[in-house]
């Protein structure tokens, strides 16, 4: 008999070793993760290093939004939050790895009682104490101890990458919000130099009107245009206030103005590289997190197999009793040890439904994480299509530029002498704003894309 249990204790144990099996990292990216062809994303596909790997410090040299940035990573309600899930789970995993040491308790008792007798008289009160201490272990002969272990060291992998997302984000947003605000700026300045010279040629147009040499309605429709340029005036103020309030939100400060350089005086750096695309799983934080919730979903199936094989549980207690009514100092020694082992047998189709359900999460998770890399390549492929779109656009933006500027001044000289009309005037003025604004929004977008490319790579999460 002895043998046949041992035979069977061997075969148990031998099954369940592939319970012990440890989950194997997602490394290996899809051929063409950037695109294919004559994609903009092979711009810098061959450059061995990526702007991935350069600090944020490194990348946002602006001195103001570096501050800022570290105002945000001090304070941001969020990010403290991402911190204390990270603690969570190392307190988690510090439990888990405990799991492997018997639990330990001390539980004394102590007692009186006394009986009535025939009589109707009590009898004498007797005392009892109980003073045992107690161990209990539950040894997971299917690995169960050690797959809790590995689910929570998976966990907690989960929650350092959705930090380092978090900060990630946090950085982008707040710089994203700092170019929105020099941009701003920029669109201000060009109203208000707009303005005046807008000014200028209203009053111009009055001085023919007053002298005859123009109609009262070239004055209107000059004034109207001014009045339209004084409108954007203020709601260009608005947007500045507004931006100003919505990254003070992120700081955790009260509404302030916030210190900022003029445009031109900080750039973005112009070389950059994407790095191969395989360091993209090693950088990004969203396929980090998506690979160890594949490993959390790994080893949920390890524990839904183990529940199929037996459980050993060992218990043993120590301690003294007065074993009695009389108390004995010291008292008689406790003693007792017992084991148990429990194999499931018919538990109504629950353990194959766990494990089912088990499998199909496993299944869906990687699914999921299959497509959070495809995004990412995605993601990549346009923020460099963006970045080469605005900088091809910047030399066709500055050439408008000189060529309106010209048509405009033109115009308004030949206005002067009376040989051009204040629809032309109107035409070219509003035409040479157009297009200094556009100008601006279009660096905007560069730089927003160049910051896109840099998260999308996995920078900033350090």
């Amino acid at each position: 008999m002895k043998k046949y249990i041992s035979i069977v204790l061997a075969a148990v144990v031998l099954s369940a070793c592939g319970v012990y099996k440890k989950y194997t990292p997602q490394n290996e990216a899809p051929d063409k993760l950037f695109g294919s062809g004559d994609s903009i994303a092979q711009v810098a596909l061959n450059d061995s290093s990526s702007i991935a790997s350069v600090s944020w410090k490194e990348f946002f040299t602006d001195p103001l939004l570096q501050r800022l940035i570290t105002t945000a990573l001090e304070n941001n309600t969020d990010l403290q939050s991402a911190r204390i899930a990270v603690e969570q789970a190392q307190a988690s995993l510090k439990a888990a790895k405990l799991a492997y040491i018997p639990s330990l308790s001390l539980n004394p008792q102590a007692g009186i009682y006394s009986t009535m007798g025939t009589d109707g008289a009590m009898s004498a009160a007797s005392y009892t104490y109980n003073i045992p201490l107690q161990l209990d272990w539950n040894i997971g002969i299917a690995g169960s101890v050690t797959v809790n272990k590995r689910k929570a060291k998976a966990v907690l992998g989960q929650a350092e990458a959705s930090l380092d997302a978090t900060r990630a984000n946090l950085i982008s947003t707040v710089a994203q919000y700092y170019f929105q605000l020099l941009l701003r700026d920029m669109e201000l300045k060009i109203l208000i130099e707009t303005d005046s010279l807008w000014g200028e040629s209203l009053e111009t147009e009055r001085a023919l009107w007053e002298n005859g040499q123009a109609y009262s309605t070239a004055v209107n429709q000059m004034e109207a245009s001014c009045m339209d340029v004084k409108k954007q005036i203020i709601d260009t103020k608005r947007s500045i206030l507004s931006a100003e309030n919505s990254l003070c939100r992120l700081l955790r400060t009260t509404p302030q103005h916030i210190e900022r350089t003029a445009w031109g005086a900080y750039d973005l750096p112009e070389r950059f590289g994407t790095g191969v695309p395989a360091a993209l799983l090693e950088n990004r934080p969203d396929i980090k997190a998506a690979d160890q919730s594949l490993a959390e979903a790994f080893y949920n199936t390890a524990a839904a197999k183990a529940n199929f094989y037996p459980s050993l549980s060992l218990q043993g207690l120590l301690g003294w009793t007065n074993n009695g009514g009389i108390i004995a100092d010291p008292g008689a020694l406790l003693l007792k040890a017992a084991a148990s082992l429990m194999q499931p047998i018919f538990a109504q189709g629950k353990l194959q439904a766990q494990l089912k359900i088990a499998k199909l999460n496993q299944e869906d998770k990687l699914n999921n994480y299959v497509q959070i890399v495809i995004n990412a390549g995605n993601q990549v492929n346009e923020a460099l299509a963006d970045c080469q779109a605005a900088k091809d656009k910047d030399a066709l933006y500055k050439h408008q530029l000189e060529v309106l500027h010209d048509a405009y001044t033109g115009t308004h000289e030949l206005m002067n002498s009376g040989k051009a009309t204040y629809l032309e005037v109107l035409t070219a003025q509003e035409s040479l704003l157009a297009a200094q604004l556009n100008e601006a929004e279009n660096l905007y977008d560069g730089a927003i894309a160049l910051i896109a490319l840099y998260i999308s790579l996995g920078g900033a999460t350090k």
